[in-house]
């Protein structure tokens, strides 16, 4: 196998992989950037992963072949609803904000695993029949070299994760929408004096998150598992959070620090058929992506600077 034929081995996996990071990852940008850290993100992405899952296996003679897209619908709306655990307290209750994110974490797992449990009496969901398929974009993927490593047999998520980066970019910095998000992370005070509804822009921004999670543990099921078990969403949730830290809160670079955190995934499950690659230990490969998000943490929390009002709740009149 040569390097090129590495490359187009490793670099669609990634891709793939990264997909649902992009995703989570940005919706914990929209929440940061309003001033709500939103640490349950892992949370939200396990009732997506298993609304997806259950949404595809009792409606697929209903929708047919938009089945996947249908399910990513359903978690988008469970994921903004579900987004409303952490807004109430955090918004309207001025509760701390990490310690409601680490309830919204065990909320989701428990609700998640306990219906999993009462609707199939096992630990795990059967495996889903109708997929996301994979198709090669026309015309670009006859491109020498680029066309087999981006736009040969790419799945549609895949797609939908960078434009939502993109869309995410535009509407933070070139819209009055994205202006006001911004202006009630940085100073709530000022925005709330030029008629800004704080708590509002807030909300909106925590239900974003919540709905891009959703989404994002929903193609983490239907595209790389097929079913919904305990196991599904294992710490993804905290890569999407170390990617817009490691992406400076901003939705393009965040993109990018997902997709670093999708190739350490990808060459921990494929790395085996990786010339080079699959003579390193398995466990090593396996606990690469994991140390990799400590190692970004780690270095870049310190220099990265987060909106100033992040994580502090805002009182009416207060700084």
């Amino acid at each position: 196998m040569s390097f090129l034929d590495v490359l187009y081995f490793i670099i669609p996996s990634a891709i793939f992989y990264a997909a649902p990071l992009i995703l989570a990852a940005i919706g914990a940008v929209f929440s940061e950037r309003s001033g709500v850290v939103n640490i349950g993100v892992e949370g939200i992405m396990v009732i997506g992963a298993f609304v997806g899952i259950v949404f595809n296996l009792f409606t697929v003679d209903v929708f047919g072949d938009f089945t996947p897209w249908a399910s990513l619908l359903a978690a988008l709306v469970v994921g903004a609803v579900f987004s409303l655990f952490l807004a109430i307290p955090a918004i309207s209750l001025r509760a701390d904000q990490t310690v409601t994110g680490v309830a919204l974490n065990l909320l989701g797992a428990a609700v998640a695993l306990f219906s999993v449990k009462l609707i199939f009496d096992k630990g795990q969901t059967e495996f889903i029949t109708e997929r996301f398929a994979r198709f090669d974009i026309p015309g670009l993927a006859s491109i020498p070299v680029l066309g087999p490593m981006f736009f040969h047999n790419v799945y549609g998520t895949s797609i939908l994760a960078i434009v939502v980066a993109i869309v995410a970019w535009f509407v933070i910095y070139k819209t009055p929408f994205g202006l006001r998000l911004r202006a009630v992370g940085e100073h709530p005070m000022a925005a709330d004096t030029m008629g800004i509804n704080v708590a509002r822009m807030r909300y909106i921004g925590v239900m974003i998150s919540g709905a891009l999670a959703g989404v994002g543990g929903a193609v983490y099921s239907l595209t790389i598992t097929n079913n919904f078990s305990h196991a599904t969403i294992s710490g993804q949730g905290f890569m999407a959070i170390a990617a817009m830290i490691f992406g400076k809160w901003h939705p393009l670079g965040t993109m990018g620090a997902a997709l670093f955190f999708g190739l350490a995934q990808a060459l921990s499950i494929v790395g085996g058929s990786i010339p080079y690659v699959q003579d390193i230990p398995n466990v090593f490969l396996l606990i690469l992506p994991y140390v990799l998000t400590i190692i970004a943490l780690a270095g870049f929390i310190g220099k990265a600077n987060a909106p100033k009002a992040s994580g502090i709740p805002y009182i009416k009149g207060q700084r």
